[in-house]
């Protein structure tokens, strides 16, 4: 089940990278386009039969594991900038891309590395289960590595959160007001997922579907931006063709 839900949301978000090839190539927001190009780069990575390929690759050291993480914070810079941009949020625009916003990405990449390579990372492994198995030290140092990993994400979704939760609250479109609210449940699961080292081991489908959640509202909500973005823009379209008639 887990497996089907991994390679049908890399289908769908591939699916979704290819539909906006067109609209990059003209130049026409691009940032959606890199969104979901790295979302689905991201996804792969955390596929285990792709992670271990990719991983061999590169040594065989868990690599692919951190080139993964950093990944994930593209992802979520950009998204950061495309959201608050899109809904006019200066405040958290300011704080993710401002010196506050680039000083916290800056100290948790280099936490991340740092502690990435006081570990026996030998043995690809998607998610670490190897690494975190080796030894009670290494498994101690797995559950900090993915804590630094979780918290650049959780920054910025905590940034955007009001803005969203204003978004839905407002009386913007329904699909804008749609898609603000699965940003803000996406956000909302991806600062629980700070909460992971406190989970028993019992819990480890409970974190899949923490970690899915996030990723599915984020792409749903964005591709409802999208289809309001088109739908917009063809009633403006015929409102036009109409007024010249």
């Amino acid at each position: 089940m887990i497996a089907v839900l991994q390679w049908t949301t890399l289908a769908i978000c591939a699916l979704i990278a290819i539909a906006r090839i067109p609209s990059a190539l003209r130049g026409e927001n691009r940032s959606l386009f890199y969104i979901f190009t790295l979302m689905t780069l991201a996804i792969l990575l955390s596929i285990e039969a792709p992670y271990v390929a990719i991983d061999q690759a590169l040594g065989g050291i868990n690599l692919a594991n951190l080139l993964l993480r950093f990944v994930i914070f593209a992802t979520i810079y950009v998204l950061g900038v495309k959201v608050t941009r899109g809904f006019g949020a200066e405040g958290a625009y300011r704080l993710i891309t401002g010196k506050a916003g680039m000083g916290v990405l800056l100290v948790i990449s280099v936490a991340m590395v740092a502690v990435f390579f006081m570990m026996d990372t030998a043995g690809s492994s998607a998610g670490m289960v190897g690494p975190a198995r080796m030894n009670a030290r290494n498994g101690v140092l797995v559950e900090y590595y993915g804590a630094a990993g979780r918290a650049y994400p959780a920054f910025v979704s905590l940034a955007l959160l009001p803005a969203m939760i204003v978004a839905v609250r407002s009386t913007l479109p329904v699909l804008i007001r749609v898609a603000a609210g699965l940003l803000a449940i996406g956000g909302v699961a991806i600062t629980l997922s700070l909460l992971f080292p406190v989970f028993p081991r019992s819990w480890d489908s409970l974190e899949f579907v923490i970690n899915y959640t996030a990723v599915l509202c984020f792409m749903i909500g964005l591709a409802l931006i999208w289809t309001a973005r088109v739908r917009n823009g063809r009633n403006t379209a015929a409102r036009k063709t109409s007024t010249e008639k």
